[in-house]
């Protein structure tokens, strides 16, 4: 070969370099794994961000653009499998709201606490590696910079939600520790061990509700409010039952150590004394006779039990300051008034809650239901249970999400019960019922009832008469001269009046009948 013909051939190989460029898209497939593909723009500032955001809604975005396939797939996968069972989940729920209720449990929120953690953690480690993998190194000083700050801030914000849960469910579970015993009261029902049918054989619960009035200037609790209901568990249909407070000489039955202290009735000798509001702290104030310290509550029972022939199961005292926070928690209580309320002193000074339906404040609210201006206790008993059944109606499971913090908090401040903490999620269970569930009402008042000579004979047969009612269905209810709730169709002497403000119950108005509460208080 000559020299002119190896200078032909190199040169002649130079020139054929060009055409071998593509050799690597074909036989260097294996480096070309580790860099990003060919045809992805540079990534800016702009770009890292969106797909770092990206990342945090649908995982896995940020790898498939950095080109880790693999992984991207992977986590889009997981990602799709965890949403479709979530899905999946709230489908097959005949009543989600009823579903919830598990969440009441301690068992259910630990598991909720640690995996809400873990979620928090994973999205965390989820938010680095998506911005880890764009390779944020290879852009400008200021580019990393600013990456880095508004990463580090999506990173808590994506967590934000899973900690907020967390922080929930711990508040709850405080909550139930501050509020409901850790033990069974010995006085009270024994439980049943059967995790399915906490109740046992009971058809029916029936709660002891007091309103306790311990002010600053007041020695120990003065219940002047009290109000039995009596839920039917399987139904949920619910009969509360109101005592005046100056209910006088009330029997005890046999078990009872009052029963033999009184026999013929809590200070049948005082002919203007022995009120049933008194027997709470006599109790107290007398362990002696109880046989134990704190047996007010009991005392208390037992006395409305044997008076309306129920066995009351458990008992509920809301502080009436207490309460009101409550209803501030939830934003207010809307209630038709009748007329103007004044409250304040003995002449109504201290305000006026104007007739028509109006949006309560916590304060109104408690005077409402407690302000005697002008009136007598048998018309506050009825705007008491007005209150009751406006903030059972109203106590929304979104209202109370909303407000939840702040519910705890007053609930914390306000209860005292003898529930024990393993009944907390069977309660939640009944109270979802109750919600859309029937709900009637009787009071113990004049004409029909005279607290000073009560007819207990009469007291036990309206009782038993409003919960038989109660358990028939909405037409045979109705012909028993019971209103059923709001859902009920067809013309009622009650719905005639619904168009104006509901009259507010006063003792010219009371029947010896359960009536709806819907429908008295214009819910």
């Amino acid at each position: 070969m000559s020299k002119r013909d190896g200078v032909g051939t190199v040169l002649g190989g130079r020139k054929k370099r060009p055409a071998r460029r593509p050799r690597p898209a074909s036989g260097g497939s294996g480096a070309s794994g580790s860099r990003a593909p060919r045809f992805a723009k540079p990534l800016t500032t702009a770009s890292v961000l969106g797909w770092t955001a990206l990342s945090a809604l649908v995982p896995g975005a940020a790898h498939l653009r950095a080109g880790h396939r693999r992984t991207g797939m992977i986590l889009i996968s997981v990602y799709a499998v965890a949403l479709l069972g979530a899905l999946a989940f709230a489908l097959t729920r005949e009543d989600l709201v009823a579903s919830l209720t598990s969440f009441a449990g301690d068992g259910m929120q630990i598991t909720v606490i640690v995996v809400a953690s873990a979620f928090a953690l994973g999205w965390f480690a989820l938010m680095v590696t998506s911005y880890v993998a764009l390779g944020p190194n290879r852009l400008n000083q200021q580019g990393q910079v600013v990456t880095g700050i508004i990463v580090g801030v999506l990173c808590v914000a994506v967590m934000s939600p899973f900690a907020l849960a967390a922080g929930y469910v711990q508040t709850l579970r405080n909550a139930i520790g501050d509020i409901f015993p850790s033990s069974p009261d010995s006085d009270g029902p024994p439980i049943a061990k059967n995790p399915d049918n906490p109740w046992g054989s009971r058809t029916r619960v029936n709660f002891l509700l007091v309103g306790g009035d311990a002010a600053g200037n007041r020695t120990g609790v003065r219940t002047d409010s009290m109000n039995v209901a009596s839920v039917d568990l399987k139904t949920g249909n619910t009969v509360l039952f109101s005592l005046p407070r100056n209910l006088q000489h009330v029997r005890f039955p046999p078990s009872s150590p009052l029963a033999r202290q009184f026999p013929n009735g809590f200070m049948a000798e005082l002919p203007n004394g022995g009120l049933l509001n008194e027997v709470w702290q006599y109790a107290n104030d007398h362990p002696e006779i109880m046989g134990g310290k704190n047996k007010g509550p009991r005392a208390l029972m037992d006395a409305v039990g044997y008076t309306l022939d129920l066995k009351i199961d458990y008992y509920a005292l809301i502080n009436m300051y207490g309460f009101a926070a409550l209803v501030d928690a939830i934003g207010g209580l809307k209630i038709r008034v009748e007329q103007d309320v004044r409250w304040g002193g003995l002449y109504g000074t201290a305000g006026t809650i104007k007739a028509g339906y109006r949006k309560l404040t916590g304060e109104q609210a408690l005077w409402y239901g407690r302000s005697r201006v002008n009136s007598d206790d048998f018309s506050r008993m009825g705007r008491q249970r007005c209150v009751i059944g406006a903030f059972a109606q109203q106590a929304t499971p979104a209202v109370i999400l909303t407000n939840f913090n702040k519910i705890a908090g007053a609930a914390k401040r306000m209860a005292q019960t003898n529930i024990p903490q393993q009944l907390v999620q069977p309660l939640a269970e009944v109270a979802v019922k109750v919600k859309d569930a029937k709900i009637t009402s009787l009071q113990f008042v004049p004409p029909a009832f005279w607290p000073g000579s009560a007819d207990w004979v009469k007291i036990r047969q309206a009782t038993k008469k409003a919960i038989n009612a109660s358990m028939r269905p909405p037409k045979q209810a109705q012909t028993a001269g019971v209103s059923a709730s709001p859902s009920v169709t067809g013309p009622t002497p009650a719905k005639t009046r619904a168009a104006g403000p509901t009259q507010t119950p006063t003792r010219n108005s009371q029947k010896a009948d359960a009536e709806s509460v819907d429908e008295l208080c214009g819910l």
